[in-house]
């Protein structure tokens, strides 16, 4: 069995992402990691009566999914939480969240604060200049002082993406 990379979020402790998912590093800021649409199904109906294509129905062999549906594998597979933010509840949130990083590398990396405060100047900007563009999510846990993940679509309007702060993840081998 091969040990799997679990990344935790370092203030609310839940489990965020894991390298089950395609991850990779942007900006020295970010662990970026594409997602997919899936369809998970609830239950099963079985159809035992009658024959589907003579009562003009469709013949799938008795059995039909119900409550299929459409969600993000990285959202459904880590059990994360949407939430919502407008300009001035995110600019409050991220000035809070950027703060308690920021201690946890003083701590934990010291050597890595300086560069995070610059690439944290840059990437928030970025961030607000384009909220509208983003989902909001939280860990299962929904701590309001954790990560809140980014998603995003890519130039196709279709292909999901989510963006986690590298800074706030620790790494744990499972």
């Amino acid at each position: 069995m091969v040990p799997q990379l679990i990344y935790k979020d370092v203030i609310s402790g839940d489990e965020v992402l894991s390298d089950a998912y395609p991850v990779k590093e942007v900006d020295d800021f970010w662990l970026e990691a594409d997602a997919k649409m899936i369809q998970v199904s609830g239950d099963v109906e079985v159809n035992i009566g009658g024959n589907p294509s003579a009562e003009g129905g469709d013949d799938d062999g008795g059995v039909e999914s119900a409550g299929a549906q459409t969600v993000n594998n990285i959202v459904y597979g880590l059990r994360l939480q949407q939430t919502s933010f407008d300009k001035k509840g995110y600019m409050a949130y991220i000035k809070g969240y950027m703060k308690a990083i920021k201690e946890h590398l003083q701590k934990t990396n010291p050597d890595r604060v300086a560069t995070f405060e610059e690439k944290a100047k840059k990437q928030v900007t970025k961030i607000v200049n384009g909220l509208k563009d983003y989902d909001f999510y939280t860990g299962e846990n929904m701590n309001p002082e954790g990560m809140v993940i980014l998603l995003n679509f890519r130039e196709d309007g279709v292909t999901p993406y989510m963006l986690f702060f590298k800074d706030g993840l620790a790494e744990e081998r499972v």
